[in-house]
């Protein structure tokens, strides 16, 4: 019986994660706390308005204050005049959403051939756990599914690695859905740059000219629609605590390294005891110049940092911050640690620095919010980034992997008392 249970945990383990989220769907879950509100009050509202006049609502879409992509919202209209039944809209919408595991799973399996099936769907199922994945999967939202078409796109990518044929196909399809995941979710429009970086060192010029034609015919519907028709939806809606009329966009860089940099070092702090890790942040704390140069840097963000708490968001540091003190002090002691691991991650690495970078920039609004990262922040660092670790030696270790859940239920747990500990 042991040993039945042990050959079949990754399957029990499954089933189990896939009934919370089907229990937590009945109970109407919400650990983000505002996906229910943004859907019912946001999405909602506009879903019918496209199933009773889609020409109007498509042409007044920056009317309605929403700042989100109004594709998912479109196709959602589509099952609205099929179906007729919201439940059975969002019953459909999570289930959907579970291709991002399935996907997530093919993914590790492509890059790390030495994970075996049980291995990898356990790893893969961490994203169950995940209180951005379950509330965006029970409350629909486009972050959501433009993750997922995010990661089909990193699919073709890490097959146009391996590839020693067709490379160029696998380019053009890569190009495609991540094209597919921009209109979903605009944030990952970004990621095109990087993509573009490994294609013009692999093909010659006229392989280049053929994939920025291939981009610009696939942004030109995007662009007709923002400047042409003037549909600018990306400044609708309000920011919490922003006086002004729409989404206020914000570029002072400090706010967004400090925050996003704290929310990057709480998502992957089980990979700091990795050996490789261990002995890359000690480099950086033994040299003296690299310290001082981390020191300076710090310094210069903290008297630069402006973020309120009435912008909502900011990360769980910020948040503990405010809840223990009422101020930034607990923000900036986590923030030295996420710019040493930082900095042990993209030291010497143009691939690394250059993801942390789109990172950093693809929030161009002025709030910043977890779920913008989670899970992303994993996935990436597991599929994208240059080894800085020994993934070989981290996986086949249980105890790593029994690490990297408890860091997602200790989030999760988090999640759910978040109401009473925020400030």
């Amino acid at each position: 019986m042991y040993f039945s249970f042990k050959k079949n945990f990754s399957f029990i383990l499954l089933l189990f994660l896939y009934l919370s989220i089907i229990f937590g769907f009945v109970i109407g879950e919400d650990l983000n706390g505002g996906a229910a509100h943004d859907y019912l009050h946001a999405y909602k509202p506009i879903i019918e308005r496209f199933s009773n006049n889609f020409h109007d609502t498509f042409l007044k879409y920056d009317q309605y204050g929403q700042r989100h992509s109004p594709i998912l919202i479109i196709l959602l209209s589509f099952l609205y005049n099929i179906l007729e039944n919201d439940t059975l809209i969002r019953l459909v919408h999570l289930h959907l959403s579970l291709f991002l595991i399935v996907l997530f799973f093919y993914s590790l399996r492509l890059r790390f051939k030495f994970l075996n099936n049980n291995i990898a769907a356990i790893i893969a199922s961490v994203i169950f756990i995940s209180p951005t994945f379950r509330s965006l999967a029970i409350w629909p939202d486009s972050r959501l599914f433009g993750l997922l078409f995010f990661v089909l796109s990193l699919i073709f990518f890490l097959k146009f690695k391996e590839a020693k044929k067709n490379s160029f196909y696998y380019c053009l399809l890569n190009i495609f859905f991540l094209s597919f995941s921009s209109y979903i979710s605009p944030n990952f429009s970004i990621f095109s740059i990087y993509f573009f970086y490994y294609f013009a060192r692999k093909f010659n010029y006229k392989k280049i000219f053929i994939i920025v034609i291939f981009n610009l015919f696939l942004a030109f519907p995007a662009f007709y629609y923002l400047f042409i028709l003037k549909i600018f939806f990306l400044t609708s809606g309000k920011t919490p605590g922003f006086d002004g009329a729409g989404v206020a966009f914000d570029f002072n860089f400090a706010n967004k390294i400090l925050l996003i940099s704290t929310i990057i070092f709480f998502h992957l702090i089980n990979f700091i005891l990795e050996q490789n890790m261990i002995t890359k942040i000690k480099f950086f704390l033994l040299q003296k110049k690299y310290l001082i140069l981390i020191i300076l840097f710090e310094i210069i963000l903290i008297l630069n940092f402006n973020y309120k708490k009435d912008f909502t968001g900011g990360g769980i540091f910020f948040h503990l911050s405010y809840f223990f003190f009422n101020n930034n002090y607990l923000l900036y002691f986590f923030s030295f640690f996420s710019l040493l691991f930082i900095f042990s991650l993209i030291f010497g690495s143009f691939n690394n620095f250059l993801l942390y970078i789109i990172l950093i920039i693809s929030n161009i609004q002025l709030s910043i919010y977890h779920k913008y990262y989670e899970p992303l922040i994993l996935i990436i660092f597991i599929l994208l980034f240059e080894s800085v670790i020994n993934f070989k030696k981290f996986f086949n270790n249980k105890k790593n992997i029994f690490y990297l859940y408890s860091l997602n239920i200790i989030f999760f747990i988090f999640s759910i008392l978040k109401k009473t500990l925020i400030y």
